[in-house]
C-alpha cells in the first residue's frame, strides 16, 4: 500500500526541491542529509541586523517537546553561489495526539528560510496513505505568518497549535466533499480547470495561437490504483491532484514531440497548486450543492 522505509528523491534543476518522506517520524540525520538547510549555522550574508535567527532545527525540538513529529522535509535549491545552505525549506509534522483512524492522516506544514525567501509559515495539511498524496488545505485554516523578529519559537509552537485546533473544520470538509457525486461531464470540467492551474494559457508566439496543455483532462481523472475508482468529488480531486503533482503522464509537446509530465518540484509552486486545487473543489462542491 505505501512504502515502510523512507523514500529520498532528489532533483537539483533549476528550483527543485529535495524530498524525503516516510511512514515513521524522521530522524535528525535523516533531515540533515534531505534538507541541510533546516540545520543552517546562522543567516544569509545578504540579512540585516533586524532579522532574528533562530536554527529552523531548534523550533522543531522544541515542536517535538511539545508531541510534533515530522515525516516529511523538502528543501529548494539555490543558483547563486553559496546560498543552499540557506534556502527554503518544508517540514510536514504529525501530533502525537491524533488518533488516525482514517485513510488520511492531518499535518501541520512549517516552511521557512534563512535567507530572506520566507517568514516562518505554517498552513494545515492532510496526507493521504493509499497514495502518499501530500494535500495542502486551502482557505479552511488561515495561514500563519511569524516574521523573523522577538521570540520566534513560542510564536511558532503556539501556532502550531492554533492550526491543530482547526482540523475539525477541515475534515467536516473533506467528508463533504466524500459525499458529494459527480457526474462524468463534471468530472471532465473539474480537470480541465486544473489544466489552467497547471500549465495555464502559453502563447506561441510563431503560431499567433495558444499552445495546448500536454496531457487532458481526460488523463488527469484516471486512477493509478483501484482505491481511487470512484466519483466522488474527493476520489475526482485526489486522483486530479495526484497526476498533476507527480506527473508521469505520457502527453505530446506543442511541436507534437512525446514527452511524460514533470513532477511539480518547487516548494512554493507546490503550495500554490495544492492550495488551488483545493480551494477549486470547494467551489465544485458550492456549485453542485445550489
Amino acid at each position: 500500500m505505501y512504502s515502510t522505509h523512507p523514500t529520498l528523491a532528489t532533483r537539483f534543476s533549476g528550483r527543485a526541491s529535495r524530498t524525503l518522506r516516510s511512514d515513521e517520524p524522521l530522524t535528525e540525520d535523516q533531515m540533515r542529509a534531505a534538507a541541510p538547510s533546516i540545520f543552517a549555522a546562522g543567516k544569509h550574508v545578504s540579512r540585516s541586523e533586524r532579522y532574528t535567527y533562530i536554527p529552523t532545527i531548534d523550533v522543531l525540538r522544541g515542536l517535538r517537546k511539545e508531541g510534533f513529529e515530522p515525516f516529511m522535509v523538502a528543501q529548494g535549491s539555490s543558483r547563486v553561489e553559496g546560498k543552499t545552505e540557506f534556502t527554503k525549506h518544508m517540514i510536514r509534522m504529525r501530533h502525537a495526539g491524533q488518533v488516525q483512524t482514517k485513510p488520511e492522516a492531518n499535518e501541520i506544514i512549517l516552511i521557512n528560510s534563512h535567507d530572506g525567501a520566507s517568514s516562518y509559515q505554517m498552513l494545515a495539511g492532510m496526507f493521504r496513505f493509499v497514495c502518499c498524496n501530500g494535500l495542502v488545505v486551502g482557505d479552511v485554516v488561515d495561514d500563519i505568518r511569524i516574521p523573523h523578529k522577538g521570540n520566534i519559537q513560542d510564536e511558532v509552537i503556539e501556532g502550531a497549535f492554533r492550526v491543530l485546533d482547526e482540523f475539525e473544520k477541515v475534515a467536516t470538509h473533506a467528508e463533504a466533499m466524500k459525499a458529494l457525486q459527480l457526474e462524468p461531464p463534471e468530472e471532465i470540467a473539474f480537470a480541465t480547470a486544473a489544466l489552467a492551474l497547471r500549465f495555464g494559457e502559453r502563447v506561441v508566439e510563431e503560431t499567433g495561437g495558444h499552445r495546448p496543455a500536454p496531457v487532458t483532462a481526460q488523463q488527469l481523472i484516471q486512477a493509478r490504483r483501484p482505491e481511487d475508482a470512484g466519483h466522488s468529488l474527493w476520489t475526482t480531486f485526489q486522483r486530479v491532484q495526484e497526476n498533476v503533482i507527480r506527473g508521469g503522464q505520457p502527453g505530446r509537446s506543442a511541436q507534437g514531440r512525446r514527452l511524460h509530465t514533470r513532477p511539480v518540484g518547487s516548494i512554493d509552486r507546490g503550495v500554490s497548486l495544492n492550495r488551488a486545487l483545493w480551494m477549486l473543489a470547494e467551489e465544485m462542491h458550492k456549485i453542485k450543492a445550489c
